[in-house]
């Protein structure tokens, strides 16, 4: 695999993954390597610095841990979430439904739906709102 730093004839730059060199050159031929900002197929290699490894094992950033403010604080309300919360699954938009309808009893739910659920449960005045987090069993 190779990393190539690309820019685009409006100046977006961006980084994509080759299967090699002559994979790029083919896949830029046929006008399948385009801009993710603008969708312009005309992208040309940029400059890019080479990444050199040390003798010293550097410090790499853990996963599993949030690197900025934003992530810790999105840590955070997933854990409040997860804790305070039932998980329902695929079953949420029937679940929500029957909480607000006062055929289930009432509880704070979390779970999962497709996007056309989610939209009739607003439609309908069930108050529901989108998580800024995958459920566990789909994260890493």
């Amino acid at each position: 695999m190779i990393r190539y730093a690309l820019r685009c004839d409006k100046a977006h730059e961006f980084e994509s993954w080759f299967a090699s060199a002559a994979g790029y050159d083919a896949l830029r031929a046929a006008g399948h390597v385009a801009c993710p900002a603008c969708g312009s197929a005309h992208v040309e290699k940029a400059l890019m610095a080479p990444q050199v490894a040390t003798g010293e094992a550097a410090e790499r950033p853990r996963l599993d841990q949030p690197q900025s403010e934003a992530e810790a604080a999105l840590a955070e309300l997933r854990r409040q979430i997860e804790a305070n919360s039932e998980y329902v699954g695929m079953n949420f938009a029937a679940e929500a439904r029957a909480i607000h309808d006062g055929d289930a009893p009432a509880r704070s739910i979390y779970g999962e739906t497709r996007g056309d659920e989610a939209r009739k449960l607003i439609e309908d005045g069930v108050p529901v709102a989108p998580l800024p987090f995958l459920p566990g069993r789909k994260a890493n």
